[in-house]
């Protein structure tokens, strides 16, 4: 069997520029070079090698619900709270009760939210 590794994250986006400052405010995500193409998707670093891509795509119409989504971990999940609290960014927890986090099975703290265009968002402690 082969071994696999996350590469790059892709979002469809309404707006590049609203993005961009969503994903660098909220997560200080840096912006690095789009080194595939001249178009205007922009790129972000998550963290070592994983990268977010944000495509333009201008007539994007996007239906979400959450159980699509993409989760990211955090040893400070306390902290991203009062920071998403602090930008006025509103969160809830898996059955929708606002600014509440939810505890798993499993012990794991998460909350959710979307960004600019909608794409769920998952914050956890499961680091």
């Amino acid at each position: 069997m082969q071994d696999f590794f996350l590469n790059h994250l892709a979002l469809s986006v309404l707006d590049v520029e609203q993005s961009v400052a969503f994903y660098t405010t909220v997560f200080g995500f840096k912006e690095i070079k789009n080194t595939a193409s001249n178009s205007k998707t922009r790129w972000l670093q998550l963290d070592g090698k994983i990268q977010l891509h944000l495509i333009y795509r201008p007539k994007f119409e996007l239906k979400t619900i959450k159980a699509d989504h993409f989760a990211l971990s955090t040893t400070n999940l306390k902290g991203f709270v009062k920071h998403l609290d602090r930008l006025g960014i509103m969160y809830s927890d898996w059955i929708d009760s606002e600014n509440k986090d939810y505890i798993r099975k499993d012990g794991v703290f998460q909350i959710y939210f979307q960004d600019p265009n909608q794409h769920w968002i998952e914050v956890n402690n499961a680091v």
